[in-house]
């Protein structure tokens, strides 16, 4: 009986090791994505500027 409880205690402990760093690697990439979407943001006003510059100099 006492070998099964330890059983079930350590099959909990490896489920939860693999929820917590599923959760790292979902705050990982949700990090990622907001460092993208923060540079696209910048270099689309600074690449939009430039068109318009050179339009207006044709």
């Amino acid at each position: 009986m006492l070998t099964t409880m330890l059983r079930a205690s350590l099959q909990k402990l490896t489920a939860d090791r693999r929820a917590v760093t599923a959760i790292e690697y979902a705050l990982i990439a949700a990090l990622i994505a907001v460092v993208i979407i923060a540079a696209v943001t910048s270099l689309g006003a600074n690449v939009s500027s430039t068109f318009n510059s050179v339009a207006s100099e044709l």
